[in-house]
């Protein structure tokens, strides 16, 4: 079965962090470490992901995207500010979206303000996507906004719904009618986060309102915070579990194929 991972971290421990992150990251796991693990796995390709602890310090990631143009594409973490000929540079080494961890915040932003939305248009003239990971319950905040952007949009965790709601929670129900308009996808990812059973349960509901075409399997190597319990075989074989075989292919491979590649 080919495979794309959506959804990966690469770091060093030496790299700066931001004031008071959500994880302060003391051990490398370099790019070499993380193709050794896919090639250990079968899985072809990847999507290296921002990791928050390192805000808009995306250098490393960037050049190890840079490297293996082939194998790898990234998302990046950015303040609005960023100027248009900068976007470009890292659509030519090998960027395909801008993350927004929003899940890190408080308070979160306001997004209809105009560096907001110049962004949004750049991403969106730059046939990227916005990589989402918030709360299921404050998803409702920042979806309409993102819908009116235009941008295509994936979404981390299948939305990480309040767990005493589930399907019920209200962002997620939001999600569901979102995908409707087939330019938002959701990562089947995180179960040492969620739960095997709850992301069972998410996914099922994903595939019985849309069927396999906006879902994209994802690892989240290498688990921050849960790297002793969390295996990697196990995102695979836990998604396989619910994933029938006719929608394999597109979960695990063709549909981040064709978003990332």
């Amino acid at each position: 079965m080919k495979m794309v991972d959506a959804h990966a971290h690469v770091f060093l421990k030496d790299m700066p962090h931001i004031p008071d992150p959500r994880h302060r990251i003391t051990y490398d796991f370099s790019i070499e470490q993380y193709l050794k693990v896919l090639d250990e796995h079968g899985v072809e390709r990847a999507l290296l992901a921002a990791a928050s602890p390192y805000g808009d310090y995306n250098d490393y990631l960037i050049a190890s995207v840079r490297a293996n143009k082939a194998r790898l594409r990234g998302t990046v973490i950015l303040d609005p500010s960023v100027e248009r000929n900068v976007l470009q540079g890292m659509k030519n080494d090998g960027i395909a979206g801008v993350r927004l961890p929003f899940i890190s915040l408080k308070a979160l932003p306001d997004m209809t303000g105009f560096e907001w939305q110049r962004t949004l248009r750049r991403i969106r003239d730059l046939d990227w996507h916005v990589h989402l990971h918030l709360d299921g319950p404050r998803l409702p905040q920042v979806l309409p906004v993102l819908e009116a952007s235009g941008v295509k949009l994936a979404v981390d965790h299948f939305g990480r719904p309040d767990p005493k709601l589930g399907i019920r929670c209200a962002g997620f129900q939001m999600l569901l009618k979102l995908m409707e308009n087939g330019r938002t996808w959701v990562k089947v990812s995180g179960i040492y986060r969620l739960g095997k059973a709850e992301c069972a349960s998410y996914g099922r509901e994903l595939l019985r309102v849309h069927g396999p075409d906006r879902l994209l399997w994802a690892s989240d190597c290498p688990f921050v915070g849960n790297e002793k319990v969390a295996k990697y075989r196990e995102t695979i074989d836990a998604a396989l579990e619910w994933v029938p075989d006719a929608a394999r292919e597109k979960v695990f491979a063709e549909n981040s194929s064709k978003l990332f590649f």
